[in-house]
């Protein structure tokens, strides 16, 4: 069997800049491909993108306040440089890429699909794999649905907790207890002793 990084929307809007930037996104970015570039111990990596097209009431009407829970200030609108992935953040070749919330909200990449129509589940298990590491932005909300769907999934399910940034600091600790209590093994980074699973 194989093991996968999932990188969670590391991109422009959510970072420093964006229009609904996440305080320390653009050092995650860095941080990422350092551990990207320095230890290539993944069998697959998948990038996961918002990629709004019409989010069929994700994004607060114009003129009206966001209240930042069922309503969202615009953000990676498909096309925009907004949707593009952080400069900073350079994905290996073979990378995978998954695109989530064309036509409505979409939080857990595995509500997206690739290019080719395939679900997050059915990308992973087409390449074998049974044990996942979850990264990206942010924290309590799309890192948090993933991992919750990956282990529903069955899938081993880590979240590398210092290769995550959050909406609001304050609101982590909650969140990773809640990921613990449904079965995430929770870990400040990866490292090659200390395999997945």
């Amino acid at each position: 069997m194989a093991n996968a990084l999932i990188v969670v929307d590391v991109q422009r809007d959510f970072c420093e800049g964006g229009s609904l930037a996440v305080v320390g996104g653009a050092a995650l970015a860095e941080r990422l491909q350092a551990v990207l570039c320095d230890d290539p111990r993944w069998d697959l990596v998948v990038a996961t993108r918002d990629w709004h097209h019409d989010p069929n009431g994700h994004f607060a009407p114009e003129g009206s306040v966001p209240d930042f829970r069922d309503s969202w200030p615009v953000h990676c609108v498909a096309g925009t440089q907004g949707a593009e992935f952080h400069p900073a953040l350079g994905l290996p070749a073979g990378a995978l890429i998954v695109s989530k919330g064309e036509f409505a909200a979409a939080f857990s990449g595995f509500d997206g699909h690739d290019p080719e129509g395939h679900t997050l589940a059915e990308v992973l298990a087409a390449h074998d794999v049974d044990q996942v590491d979850i990264a990206g932005i942010a924290t309590s909300f799309c890192v948090r649905a993933t991992a919750l769907d990956a282990r529903r999934a069955g899938l081993a399910t880590r979240l590398l907790s210092g290769l995550c940034a959050d909406v609001d600091p304050r609101t982590t600790p909650a969140t990773l207890d809640e990921l613990a209590a449904a079965g995430v093994e929770i870990v400040e980074t990866a490292t090659s002793d200390h395999p997945p699973g």
